[in-house]
């Protein structure tokens, strides 16, 4: 674990007035009580708000649907977890022993939510302002390099628009497990259409990302 909070600070362009923020933005909730779940749903939303203001100026003529599947694009947890290794949050991570030898420091999610956790504890320590000049500067090559044209609708959303061109019934999605606990969940959904009486499987670290996958499987036996 690397304690150089100073040069961590000089990479996020932003110096902490009480380092304590930045400690707690750092502890993973394997190290107890006092860890970074509470910055990480703060960071989670400031985050949304400044992206989707950021898009809404950037693309004047995008519609809602457009600017919905860019931002999702910008703060899944993979670009999440991509930019905080490239701050190489891994080295600075708070882990229980645990989470220490299964090389938690390497876990997207883990990196993702440690991300968020520090925009939030920069929005407290320093302001909005300081948090929205953050995220900015995080996500400058992002937001420099999206385009309307490269993002991909989700299968979810082809999925739903493909069997409304058919008019048919949108597909219903349940819940069959929810296995492990914490950020170590895994969600296993149905999907089922009824105009194909067919039901597939998906599973994901989050019931929004299982049923993408049955999605995402169901499409295949769509096309198949």
């Amino acid at each position: 674990m690397n304690t150089d909070y100073h040069r961590l600070c000089k990479r996020l362009g932003y110096q902490f007035n009480d380092l304590r923020w930045l400690k707690a933005a750092l502890s993973h909730r394997s190290t107890g009580r006092n860890n970074n779940e509470r910055l990480e749903f703060l960071g989670d939303a400031i985050l949304s708000a400044v992206i989707a203001e950021a898009l809404f100026q950037q693309f004047p003529d995008a519609d809602e649907g457009v600017l919905s599947r860019l931002r999702a694009s910008l703060v899944k947890g993979e670009t999440l977890a991509e930019l905080a290794r490239q701050l190489e949050l891994g080295e600075y991570l708070l882990l229980g022993s645990g989470e220490m030898k299964s090389g938690g420091y390497r876990r997207d999610s883990i990196l993702a939510g440690t991300l968020e956790a520090i925009i939030g504890a920069v929005f407290l320590d320093g302001g909005q302002g300081e948090s929205r000049k953050l995220i900015h500067t995080i996500f400058r090559e992002e937001l420099a390099g999206i385009s309307p044209d490269k993002v991909v609708k989700d299968p979810k959303t082809r999925l739903q628009e493909y069997l409304q061109s058919c008019k048919s019934a949108l597909p219903v999605y349940s819940v069959q497990s929810i296995e492990g606990g914490g950020h170590e969940q895994v969600f296993t959904v149905d999907c089922f259409v009824d105009a194909l009486d067919a039901r597939v499987t998906g599973r994901g670290s989050s019931r929004r990302k299982a049923e993408q996958d049955a999605a995402a499987r169901m499409l295949e036996r769509i096309q198949d």
